[in-house]
């Protein structure tokens, strides 16, 4: 059986992680997840949640680093939980959502998150906690790389294309 990737946004801003409560499908309404969605065919996971980001609540955002591990859905889909930057725009609940709410890495546990997001939502508070979620890219300084940086990271994803 093929597996599918269902990507989650660990989206941190200011030292905050956005929680998005579910308000469909009936089963997981009311509980909160870190968004994303499916990666499509042909798609690199770090497209995919740009995408959805931008899809489920109308920002911009930097994928930075997967947190390790995954964690099956249901048979042919596994979580992969990746760290990301906001770049620009205000995140509003435009699909699958019915309320977002930014959280300090001490009111982690004030929602109640989907199962499968509690263990990247606990490493995602870890990482708060060290003062990365402030500054959240994989060059350790303010999460701002210069364009050759850029271009670097982008070559070596793309294996040298």
């Amino acid at each position: 059986m093929t597996v599918r990737v269902v990507v989650g946004g660990a989206l941190c801003h200011e030292g905050r992680l956005l929680a998005a409560r579910r308000s469909a499908p009936p089963e997981l309404a009311g509980r909160w997840e870190l968004p994303g969605g499916k990666a499509e065919p042909g798609e690199s996971v770090p497209e995919a949640l740009v995408r959805e980001l931008r899809e489920e609540l109308g920002v911009e955002a930097e994928p930075l680093e997967r947190i390790p591990g995954e964690w099956p859905l249901r048979p042919g889909l596994v979580l992969h939980v990746w760290t990301a930057r906001l770049l620009s725009g205000e995140p509003a609940p435009l699909e699958d959502h019915d309320e977002l709410r930014w959280l300090g890495p001490d009111e982690l546990d004030s929602v109640d998150w989907l199962d499968q997001d509690r263990p990247a939502v606990a490493e995602a508070g870890r990482r708060l906690r060290d003062g990365r979620g402030r500054a959240e890219g994989p060059t350790g300084r303010d999460g701002r790389e210069g364009r050759d940086e850029r271009r670097e990271r982008h070559t070596r994803s793309h294996g040298g294309a």
